[in-house]
């Protein structure tokens, strides 16, 4: 399966809900607009960032279905699909596809964190069977709770070769190791909010998907690093370190203070969380402000 074209920075997008906590279309449109104003490599959408846990299923269509009609074919769009069962992550799959989603990143259902490895495998191949699609797996054990081997990654590739990429969630060093171990049959983008964003890409990634609030910065470290300027790229990096070791401390802490700085980059003036969530704090937020205080407006 040709996916050669997904590669780079893909910033994925936040949620924004209004004081009932309904999803809002226009701040999807404005961060879509960021992205490739600014040179990003493809848009990814309904991850953590999208806070996906916390929505209906007709609320994570909606949103898929409003980011796609944003992108429209632009760049390529990743569609995180976290249905708890084969047939509904199937059948999201093809509505997105329907829409113009190039590629979807199958999050493990809640009940296979009681199960074993056998069982995920049987999982991720019934959907992959019911999809000609190019599939991602989100291997994160860190953020839900389970995760393939690297022999397993292996099997399921060789078993269903239509799954060939991968969202990782771990460090360079691990990624590395599990790019050698499955002999490069995997497109690997890491997360982790960029995180060793060089040492991913010299590891193998063939890109990151970071959150927004600092994306521009980040394709210009990609761009810096494939045109072999590797000093630049890490000058880049070391400017915004701070602010993602800040944000990364845990997943409720980058949604809370990353959303907020993305709309202050983005111009929306009210960032409204939506329940079960961390509030920010006004110590938190002179912190977010000192470390993003070179980021000017997206």
């Amino acid at each position: 399966m040709d996916t050669a074209r997904f590669h780079g920075i893909y910033p994925i997008l936040y949620g924004f809900f209004d004081r009932r906590g309904a999803p809002l279309r226009e701040p999807l449109r404005l961060q879509v607009e960021a992205a490739i104003r600014h040179g990003a490599h493809g848009v990814a959408v309904l991850g953590l960032a999208t806070e996906t846990g916390k929505l209906a299923t007709a609320e994570r269509r909606q949103i898929m279905e409003w980011t796609a009609e944003a992108v429209g074919g632009r760049v390529p769009l990743a569609v995180t699909v976290a249905e708890p069962s084969v047939h509904g992550q199937a059948d999201f799959i093809g509505a997105a596809r329907a829409a113009g989603a190039d590629w979807f990143i199958l999050q493990p259902p809640a009940a296979a964190a009681g199960l074993g490895e056998a069982e995920l495998l049987r999982f991720y191949g019934a959907v992959a069977e019911r999809t000609g699609a190019p599939i991602a797996l989100q291997n994160a054990a860190q953020y839900l709770g389970v995760q393939l081997s690297n022999a397993g990654l292996r099997t399921l590739h060789r078993n269903h070769p239509n799954v060939c990429l991968l969202k990782g969630e771990a460090p360079a060093h691990v990624i590395q190791r599990l790019i050698e171990d499955t002999e490069g049959v995997y497109r690997v983008f890491n997360g982790r909010g960029g995180l060793e964003l060089p040492d991913n890409l010299r590891a193998g990634c063939a890109g990151m998907i970071p959150a927004p609030e600092c994306f521009d910065v980040q394709v210009r470290i990609y761009e810096r690093m494939r045109a072999g300027d590797e000093a630049e790229a890490e000058r880049l990096y070391r400017e915004i370190l701070p602010l993602i070791t800040f944000l990364m401390t845990s997943i409720d802490t980058f949604v809370c203070y990353g959303k907020r700085l993305t709309g202050r980059r983005l111009g929306i003036a009210e960032v409204h969380d939506r329940a079960p969530c961390q509030h920010p704090t006004p110590f938190g937020l002179a912190m977010l402000e000192r470390l993003a205080a070179g980021l000017g407006p997206l």
